[in-house]
């Protein structure tokens, strides 16, 4: 396959599940915001879906103050925010008319109509009106771009790129996710009194976390007990049977990488099986006995480090 082929097919998929995981994020720091609470616990969660991003600077440039309404603006609409859904969701369909002959008819007319009804949405005012419903739409999107894309196309080396960028783009989301929501929540919990409300505080906090990949659900029926940080962190770090989880992530990396290998490619494998291995025979209570914000930090730095090198092995240079 062509490396330009290639390039847009991987990005492709990458800026579909960007565009999915800001719409889970924002609907869940949404829904809290409609909670009583104080104006500085709100303003600190807004200001921590920017910090997911690495986009508070960014913001900053634009903005004054973070607030509600000019945060989800920024992460919505915005045009000079490359990681808005607005331009996660033009940028793959771009990519997607790029390479539109090894696309299924399917495939492309999904992303297609995807991004003219984003402009109905945004120009009819639908987002202002009902954002939580908004937001469905964009992950009941990307769930349909990927069910096309799995029963439609064949799967060769079109397909294994587009199921890599997704694996990628998805560890790399569920690892900044935990780190920063982990931070948010513990530094939280430290500075409320402990007290007869002090469980419910845990539980919706967790529960929030969970909710906002998916997860509620698949933890009531994996641990079947009450919510606790160590098992969010278990769940969502090393369950090789939940979809998000980093584990899971990592082995489809693994398994589409090897079968797109090349002669060139042999050390980004190698890179990708050693994550995937620590991954598979780490234990959580080592993990948070020396830290997760570390752990995560240098698991980002990892991921980050194996994109680059898919991009120098198979991709187009930048």
């Amino acid at each position: 396959m062509l490396s330009r082929t290639a390039d847009h097919l991987y990005w492709m998929s990458r800026y579909i599940e960007r565009a999915a995981n800001t719409a889970r994020l924002l609907n869940v720091t949404y829904d809290t915001s409609m909670l009583p609470q104080a104006a500085r616990k709100a303003q600190k969660d807004w200001q921590g879906v920017l910090s997911i991003s690495e986009l508070v600077p960014a913001y900053l440039e634009m903005h004054d103050e973070i607030t509600r309404d000019e945060v989800l603006h920024f992460m919505v609409r915005e045009e000079r925010n490359n990681a808005s859904i607005f331009c996660c969701l033009r940028a793959a369909r771009e990519n997607a008319r790029a390479v539109r002959g090894a696309l299924t008819t399917e495939v492309w007319e999904t992303h297609n109509q995807t991004w003219l009804d984003l402009g109905r949405q945004l120009d009819g005012g639908a987002f202002e009106r009902d954002p939580a419903r908004f937001f469905e739409w964009v992950k009941d999107r990307s769930h349909l771009a990927r069910g096309v894309t799995q029963s439609t196309m064949l799967q060769d080396d079109a397909y294994h790129f587009l199921r890599l960028g997704t694996a990628l783009e998805r560890a790399d989301n569920t690892a900044r996710l935990l780190d920063v929501k982990f931070h948010a929540i513990e530094h939280d919990y430290h500075g409320s009194e402990r007290g007869a409300g002090a469980a419910h505080f845990d539980y919706y906090h967790w529960s929030t976390l969970l909710h906002s990949v998916s997860a509620f659900e698949v933890y009531r029926k994996v641990y079947r007990d009450v919510i606790t940080p160590e098992r969010v962190a278990e769940l969502l770090m090393l369950r090789p049977d939940m979809p998000r989880s980093l584990l899971a992530s990592m082995q489809e990396v693994v398994a589409n990488l090897t079968l797109v290998a090349n002669e060139q490619s042999g050390e980004t494998q190698r890179k990708a099986g050693r994550l995937l291995v620590d991954l598979r025979y780490a234990r959580i209570e080592e993990i948070l006995a020396t830290g997760l914000h570390a752990y995560l930090t240098q698991f980002l730095e990892r991921v980050n480090a194996l994109g680059a090198d898919i991009s120098r092995d198979f991709l187009v240079p930048n």
